[in-house]
Formats: structure tokens, sequence, C-alpha cells
């Protein structure tokens, strides 16, 4: 059935970057929720010479933002975190946890999984408790549990068929077993804060592991006689790196590196975002852990482990852009199409495609952002002459 002119909306003018590439003087036409391959004649035109058109950001590793924890706060805190994120372009999230007690993190996924059935969220991703206390982070010591395929599975019944990721130290007992339990219930078994070999490394991937959790954070070093799992999660195939582009978690070039072996096509760009995000610096919480974040980087108070991110991945995908010196379209590939793949909604979004929601990011020559549109609804709507 053609749209009807009132519902519709034509992007018209901007560098728009498709999945076959970048188009110039490129149009996106929007029809209610979603993206039409065709404008009916009276529709409103936008005019947005000088801009780029990209599609909204996709982001599965993110514990909060605006001063709100997706591990702690209320369903209205939560969603004060969602919308901070959603301003600065990232119009699909997974709701991170950190370690805590089974049966919080069982209730907590009883909360976020109906955020996730409401359409506000993408999914829920445990980080820890089954994590490595040597490569621990900020997560609290006293809470950390081998991964119990048991346990496991009571944190996915909690969560009621949302659960989308599970972080594990794979190298720790029922480690392996969890990560094929995981590939079963088509859930991603993500290795980080891990303390494993390049062997043990290679065994959780050959099990199904598919994910590399904040690659080079949280593990040990690569080095020349033991290699590590940093070598293992970046020569094999099967594995996408997650990478915190803030500045702070890593040196260019070794953001450099993971491209350069992995391809656009296995990186996703995440935040790994806490309560500051959005928000400023200050005194916070990160599950049971107190937090000072300065200058915009968050540490732990006790110990000065740095703690997450206050990034934004508006930030991230200009620093890749005009720091980092990534191509736009590989940029777009991981901080839209690569996560959105992972977790299962590349039919609905990651990419500018007819009959895809209607999520785009509007950016200026400089990359700064000065639009969001979400299922055709402007949340942040450009400027223009």
């Amino acid at each position: 059935m053609a749209g009807r002119a009132a519902d519709s909306t034509v992007l018209a003018g901007a560098r728009v970057v498709l999945p076959t590439g970048t188009v110039e003087d490129g149009r996106v036409t929007v029809e209610g929720s979603r993206i039409s391959g065709s404008a009916p004649e009276g529709a409103r035109i936008i005019d947005l010479a000088g801009h780029w058109v990209v599609p909204g950001f996709v982001d599965m590793h993110n514990h909060g933002g605006g001063g709100a924890s997706f591990t702690s706060g209320t369903v209205d805190e939560v969603l004060t975190g969602i919308r901070t994120h959603r301003e600065h372009g990232t119009t699909t999230m997974v709701a991170s946890t950190v370690t805590g007690e089974m049966d919080f993190l069982a209730r907590r996924a009883g909360v976020l999984s109906e955020l996730v059935e409401q359409g506000d969220l993408a999914g829920i991703h445990f980080e820890g408790p089954f994590i490595s206390p040597c490569r621990k982070g900020a997560h609290s010591e006293d809470l950390l549990r081998d991964p119990d395929p048991a346990d496991v599975r009571k944190l996915l019944d909690a969560a009621r068929g949302t659960a989308r990721m599970f972080t594990l130290a794979t190298e720790l007992p029922g480690g392996i077993d969890s990560v094929r339990l995981l590939a079963e219930h088509g859930v991603i078994a993500a290795i980080g804060h891990t303390d494993a070999t390049y062997e043990q490394t290679v065994e959780a991937i050959d099990a199904g592991a598919t994910v590399a959790t904040h690659l080079f954070n949280a593990m040990p070093p690569l080095a020349h006689r033991d290699p590590g799992p940093i070598a293992a999660l970046l020569e094999d195939d099967r594995i996408t790196v997650e990478l915190i582009n803030d500045g702070t978690h890593l040196h260019p070039a070794v953001l450099e590196l993971a491209y350069r072996h992995k391809g656009a096509g296995r990186v996703a760009l995440i935040t790994d975002a806490m309560d500051a995000a959005g928000f400023g610096d200050g005194e916070y919480q990160l599950g049971p852990l107190a937090v000072e974040v300065t200058d915009g980087v968050a540490r732990l108070v006790e110990g000065g482990s740095i703690a997450g991110s206050t990034l934004t991945l508006d930030t991230a995908f200009r620093r890749a852009v005009t720091l980092d010196g990534i191509p736009v379209e590989d940029a777009v590939r991981s901080i839209s199409a690569n996560p959105a793949r992972l977790l299962g909604v590349y039919d609905r979004v990651g990419s500018l495609e007819a009959g895809k929601d209607a999520d785009l990011v509007v950016l200026d020559e400089d990359f700064v952002l000065k639009g969001v549109m979400r299922q055709g609804e402007w949340i942040i709507e450009p400027k223009t002459a």
C-alpha cells in the first residue's frame, strides 16, 4: 500500500551510508516508523546538504547513563539511562549488569526483561559473576563464582528469553560447558575478564564462544612466548571483538591493530558506559563498589581500577573517523551492522534499508551529532536553514 504524504519525510542532499557504500546527495524516505523505498508525492522534504546520514547506533555493552544504573536503578531510572544514550545516537541497546548475588541478578533480570519485551531494550548482558578474580576489574571479588551451568541456566530462565550475552572466564570450572549451554540457547558466549591461556581460549571458541568482551582490557597482555587470549581472539574469524574507543581504554595503535587483524566486519564499537555517561563527574556506585569520575574517567575509589567508561557512541564514532582514520563505512559497520547481527536484530535495525525501522543519525561534516531519529520519531531534530 502506498504511503500517505502526511506520514512521509524525505531526508535529502546528505551523504548517506548504505550497506553498499556511501551515496553522495542521497535520499532516505521515512514512512511512519520505517524506511521506505520510494516517496509519495507531497512528502515533507528536509534538506540535509553538508551532512551525513548513518544508521542508528547499536550498543551491545552498556551499564547505564544519565546518572542511572541498569544494574540497580528503578524502571524510571533505567528509562532515563536509555533516553540519555538515545540522545547520543544509540537507538538500540542492551542493558549490561555487573557482578552481584545470584538471587539479586535473577530479580534484576525480571525487571529488565519487561523493558525488553516492551521494546525499550534489545536484551540483557550478564557481565559477571562468572569471571576471573585475577582479572576482575570493577567487579566485587567477594561475589564472583565459577560459571556452573546450573547458575547460568538460572539467569537464562530469569531473563525469560531476553538474555543476549554472558561474559565468562571460560577457563574456570564449568566454563566450557556453560559456553555450550549458551550456544544451544542462541545466546552469545563472550570471553572476557579472563586469565585464560591461548590454548584455553581456542577451546572456548571451538565450544561456541563468538565475542571478546572489551578486547585487551581485563585479560592478560599479548606476550611473545605466552600469547594468551588476545592472539586467539584476534586470529579467529568466528570472534567479533568489542572495542572501547574513548581514548582511555585503548591506545590508537591498539585500535588500529584490532581493525587490521579482524577487519571491519569483526569489530563492535561499544561504550561499556556506567551511570556518569552523559551526566558528569562525581561519585557513583557500580554495583556494590564506589566509583569516582574525574575529567570523564571512571575509576574505583579503592584500588583505582578503571570502572567502565563515560563514553557515548557518537563520541566513539567521531573519534574513529577523525582521529583513528577508520573509513566512515567501516565505522558504521562496527557501530551499527555488526552488533545488530550479533544480537539477532539486523532484520530490523543496523542499516538504512527499505522495510527496516527508521533509526538513523544525522552528523555534520565534522561528524558532530545533529539529529537522531528512532522508529520514525525525531529524538533530536536537525536544525536546517
